[in-house]
């Protein structure tokens, strides 16, 4: 995959669900805080690295943002360093928001 894809919400929980994915959550601190997908990695410029050690580079990745813009950046930007399937997620956090309520969790 040398350009990253995108993925519904749909979609996106179901493979989470299934255990296929990791998802990364690239809002700032406060909203990661104030409420995320219990599975979210939160990846910011100091976990990056981390995440980047520790990750599979062939395991896939969901990219979320605040609403399915942002993550187009980071996801192509993962898929440049290397890994080989990414997604960003459509519709971003305010779309998983409606959709699934029930499957947020505050820190």
């Amino acid at each position: 995959m040398e350009q990253f894809g995108t993925i519904s919400i749909d979609d996106a929980f179901k493979r989470l669900q299934q255990g296929e994915v990791s998802l990364v959550d690239i809002r700032d601190a406060h909203s990661f805080q104030s409420g995320h997908v219990p599975e979210a990695i939160h990846l910011t410029d100091s976990t990056l690295n981390g995440f980047m050690q520790q990750t599979d580079f062939s395991h896939p990745i969901l990219v979320m943002c605040y609403h399915g813009i942002s993550s187009r950046g980071a996801a192509q930007y993962l898929v440049n360093q290397g890994f080989e399937e990414v997604y960003s997620v459509e519709g971003g956090f305010e779309s998983w928001q409606r959709h699934y309520p029930q499957n947020i969790i505050t820190s």
